[in-house]
């Protein structure tokens, strides 16, 4: 079987990512998501996620139960460990990631390929503030935080998801090297 590849995407908080993450399911289902883990409230919008306490995701972690996982915004997050073997196997998955576990993940993910979405300004805070997750404050120290580079010798596909999030997954699979760009019917992706 033909090994698979892992797609990563990254970008700044607002900026689309679980929008864009759905649209490439719907139109391409072979590109499956990753269930992450999150020390979050279960419930809570956004991307399907496992909830863990502190203490559950501690004991995955220190039992193997992650491939990566880190610290980010006062969160922990962790990939499932057998998603490499999946990956190895051939299948095409997609996962958010941080920027900071991206050259860990190259190592466990040869065929990495990092899809970096991102978004204007006023795109991002408006997002975050649609989402009611964080206070006013909150938001405005993501929107100025300096977000570090990206690792070198990475292949990145840079995008843009300040329009129609139809335009954006097209754009992506195209850059992806997918099936020719979705059409858009009746609200839903056909290939």
């Amino acid at each position: 079987m033909s090994a698979g590849r892992l797609i990563a995407l990254v970008g700044p908080s607002g900026a689309g990512k679980d929008s864009v993450m759905r649209g490439l399911a719907e139109a391409a289902p072979a590109l499956v998501p990753v269930r992450r883990a999150i020390t979050r409230t279960p419930g809570l919008g956004g991307e399907d996620y496992d909830a863990l306490s502190e203490a559950e995701f501690t004991a995955r972690a220190d039992t193997g139960g992650f491939c990566l996982h880190w610290n980010a915004h006062g969160l922990r997050y962790g990939i499932p460990s057998a998603i490499p073997d999946d990956v190895r196997g051939g299948a095409q998955r997609m996962a958010n990631l941080s920027r900071g576990v991206l050259g860990q993940a190259a190592l466990i993910f040869p065929a990495l390929e990092v899809l970096h979405v991102t978004a204007t300004p006023e795109t991002l805070a408006r997002r975050l503030a649609g989402r009611g997750r964080e206070t006013t404050q909150d938001i405005a120290r993501r929107l100025n935080r300096n977000t570090a580079p990206l690792p070198k010798g990475l292949r990145v596909h840079n995008i843009s998801n300040d329009g129609p999030i139809e335009a954006t997954v097209d754009q992506a699979l195209h850059l992806l090297g997918l099936a020719a760009p979705a059409r858009l019917t009746q609200g839903r992706y056909t290939g």
